[in-house]
């Protein structure tokens, strides 16, 4: 169920623009606290963080992109005590399978120089983007959902929330 289409049609048109203001939001707009990668790869905090941290997450977000959403996914999960459901990973394990046989398919296509396996090859690369777009939006979707709950904001207006789940997010 898709609680916030119009979001959810933000992150797909804007990733980056989503996972920067995330990153801010998680950040409670304290840049001071901003640290690469969240720190998870050792370049983290020797990139200028501290003298530029909004220009550092900007890159961050157009460089790194994936590593920016599943660090702010990390921070809010650890942050709000959630944990991914098992349809969640689930989902993510499908993905990542995906990956890695377009991965193995490009390895096949190069080694074996057979037009076919070009031809498949690419279309799997396809099929992987298009479902990991998907997948990362609808994780952003849900990412900002969680931040509106811990911060208490009021449910978008063109939400199509039943008064129950309104209930749930305001507790």
């Amino acid at each position: 169920m898709v609680v916030d289409p119009l979001y959810c049609c933000f992150t797909l048109l804007c990733p980056p623009c989503a996972a920067y203001f995330q990153r801010e939001r998680i950040l409670h707009n304290n840049w001071s606290h901003y640290v690469c990668c969240g720190g998870n790869l050792p370049c983290s905090g020797n990139c200028g963080e501290s003298n530029c941290p909004r220009f550092c997450a900007a890159l961050e977000v157009c460089c790194c992109f994936s590593m920016a959403v599943a660090t702010t996914r990390y921070m809010i999960q650890d942050a709000l005590q959630v944990q991914n459901t098992q349809c969640d990973n689930c989902i993510i394990f499908a993905v990542y399978c995906m990956q890695c046989l377009d991965c193995i398919c490009r390895f096949t296509a190069c080694m074996t120089e057979m037009p076919i396996f070009e031809e498949i090859a690419c279309v799997i690369d396809r099929i992987a983007d298009i479902s990991y777009c998907v997948v990362c939006s609808c994780m952003q979707t849900q990412q900002m959902l969680e931040l509106d709950k811990r911060d208490g904001a009021i449910i978008r207006p063109w939400s199509k929330v039943s008064p129950q789940e309104q209930m749930m997010t305001r507790s």
